[in-house]
């Protein structure tokens, strides 16, 4: 575009056409400051607590019905279990920051050690990439577990909160309520399912049995009724799967070039940083004094 102005040549009066200068067009930085940067004040501060333990908790959303579709195995099914865990450490080596996180059935527990400033604590943020991250993991190691006869019929998708724990007491009972959770949701799954697929209840008649029973009156079910001893069940059905970071020696092979020139190979012990589960009771105190680097000092 040209602009024209008046200029002034022997006392007269002319109009010239001028050609703008590049200091005439905003710069993208000055974009920034435009007008309609007010919008940012309607953010809300999202940012947690210091000092506290951020734990992003994810439920796969409307499961029920995913379970149904793709035809998992009731009660459980080893292979949903197996991608849910290796989903969630797929988090965890995104997210360092995640010391300890804790699984079972379709929900996720991630724990965030207490000076992490990833995001710069903002729980939106936070919460967001690690169901992001959950969800897309999930999706691309399905064939792994399910192989090419399952195909994934449509996207799962999962729902999540963000829990602040200002002491290890408070996260440590946060982890153990969810355990005791997963063995009492197990529990009564494995009787149900048994009165269903071996006692030839229909799914309301047997509900309508275990309406009422302790977790003795469900072991006596199985016991007496289908010689099941509920014992002695996998442990990662009763306990849940804990991930931890752990450290482990890999010996690698390496060609070392010899002073004579020659090539030889050399192996070579280094220790790195993992994600190992444990499928092992965190109520009690064994766990913890086994792994006493995953909590932080109450005083910090």
């Amino acid at each position: 575009m040209l602009f024209g102005k008046a200029c002034i040549f022997g006392g007269r009066a002319r109009y010239c056409v001028v050609k703008p200068s590049a200091c005439l067009f905003t710069t993208s930085s000055n974009m920034a400051k435009s007008k309609f940067e007010y919008v940012r004040n309607f953010e809300t501060d999202d940012t947690c607590l210091r000092n506290c333990y951020i734990v992003v908790r994810l439920d796969g959303r409307n499961f029920h019905k995913f379970t149904e579709q793709h035809k998992f195995a009731k009660p459980n099914d080893n292979r949903a279990l197996g991608l849910m865990s290796r989903s969630a450490r797929s988090v965890m080596e995104e997210l360092e920051d995640i010391v300890i996180a804790y699984g079972q059935s379709d929900e996720f527990s991630f724990v965030f050690k207490r000076t992490s400033t990833w995001f710069k604590r903002r729980a939106s943020k936070l919460m967001t990439h690690v169901a992001s991250q959950l969800s897309s993991s999930y999706v691309f190691y399905w064939k792994e577990f399910f192989g090419e006869d399952l195909p994934l019929l449509y996207p799962p998708s999962f729902d999540g909160r963000v829990v602040l724990y200002p002491s290890n007491r408070n996260l440590k009972d946060y982890l153990s309520w969810r355990q005791a959770d997963c063995h009492v949701n197990n529990l009564y799954n494995t009787v149900f399912w048994t009165l269903v697929q071996k006692g030839g209840l229909t799914t309301a008649q047997a509900e309508e049995r275990l309406k009422g029973t302790l977790a003795a009156d469900k072991n006596e079910i199985l016991f007496s009724e289908f010689n099941i001893n509920y014992n002695t069940e996998p442990a990662v059905l009763k306990k849940g799967t804990t991930l931890i970071w752990e450290k482990r020696d890999e010996t690698v092979t390496k060609c070392m070039k010899l002073p004579n020139a020659e090539e030889k190979e050399v192996a070579v012990t280094r220790s790195r940083r993992r994600v190992q589960a444990h499928h092992c009771d965190v109520i009690g105190e064994q766990f913890w004094e086994e792994h006493p680097d995953i909590l932080e000092d109450d005083n910090c």
